[in-house]
């Protein structure tokens, strides 16, 4: 017997020599080798009925498995009784698991490329692999099927035909901010995955970025059993989440920006909370951003709205 090139995984093959099936209920299935390759497998963000009957068949053919934490593929695969070799593929490992997944690949061997939850390479290590597989001229397969940011973009009931997805925003109150005024004015829906602990922090520099009233949703343990939409405008939100904990899986979505004209009332409002907080230069560049506005008259706007608050200070 040859020693596994995996030793510390889950690298237990079928035993016997019997052919690869899979089982759903009460029926069994034959899995033929999806072929040499890197496949890249969709699986279910929380229900695991959601999974696809591609993605079984190609899981139980595989010759191995690569993924993010084999204890959590395997609570999959034991439901649909799939034995599998699997080898733990993640941001600790990734540099140097890759050489020997590619050696794989060398070998003609099908190897399957799974998150923990639904469609690899966003926001997982997947892509180096997926780069290099090419660049060494492997097929790579794609196997679609679940995905938390298109199940929340379709809930949160905001426009989808222009979207973009922004993965998870730094975590630092000054980078964070920069990152959201750079996304301030692209003409998309803007969607975001957050963790629970950050999400009334992202909520609250979304609104001094984006303005109270534009629209958003954040969507929660998409799948699960305790499953939420909460949908209104980014103050609406910040006010809603500010007062309360929350657990699970998060992806905030947020609207394009409104195409009309800001009012002079409206810029005046802007202005006055930039400058609260910085210097005018700085304060004017950032409603710039907000409202398209020509910067010149923004300065000298800020500039009287500057001495009028001096004036009434003294």
């Amino acid at each position: 017997m040859t020693q596994s090139a995996f030793p510390d995984d889950d690298a237990t093959p079928p035993s016997g020599g019997r052919a690869a099936t899979f089982r759903v209920d009460a029926a069994t299935f034959p899995a033929p080798s999806p072929g040499a390759g890197l496949h890249v497998v969709a699986t279910p963000i929380g229900r695991l009925a959601d999974v696809t009957l591609r993605a079984l068949e190609t899981l139980a053919g595989a010759d191995l498995i690569a993924c993010e934490d084999t204890r959590v593929t395997r609570v999959l695969l034991d439901r649909y009784a799939i034995r599998v070799p699997l080898v733990s593929y993640n941001d600790h490992n990734a540099a140097e698991r890759r050489p020997r997944l590619l050696a794989a690949l060398d070998e003609g061997k099908a190897v399957a490329l799974v998150s923990d939850a639904g469609t690899p390479l966003v926001s997982d290590p997947g892509y180096k692999l997926v780069a290099e597989a090419i660049a060494a001229g492997h097929r790579v397969i794609p196997v679609p099927g679940p995905s938390a940011m298109l199940a929340a973009l379709v809930a949160s009931g905001l426009p989808s035909d222009t979207f973009l997805f922004a993965g998870f925003l730094p975590t630092k109150l000054e980078a964070r901010r920069h990152r959201l005024e750079d996304l301030a004015r692209v003409p998309a829906t803007l969607v975001f995955y957050e963790s629970p602990h950050r999400l009334a922090d992202m909520l609250a520099d979304a609104v001094a970025v984006f303005g109270a009233s534009r629209a958003g949703a954040v969507a929660r343990e998409l799948t699960k059993t305790f499953e939420e939409t909460v949908r209104g405008s980014l103050g609406e939100l910040a006010a809603i989440f500010a007062e309360r904990a929350v657990k699970g899986e998060i992806v905030v979505v947020i609207g394009p920006p409104a195409e009309e004209k800001a009012s002079e009332a409206d810029v005046d409002a802007m202005l006055r909370a930039a400058l609260a907080r910085q210097a005018p230069g700085k304060a004017v560049a950032e409603v710039a951003r907000l409202t398209g506005a020509d910067r010149k008259a923004l300065y000298a706007r800020a500039m009287a709205l500057k001495a009028e608050a001096d004036g009434k200070d003294g």
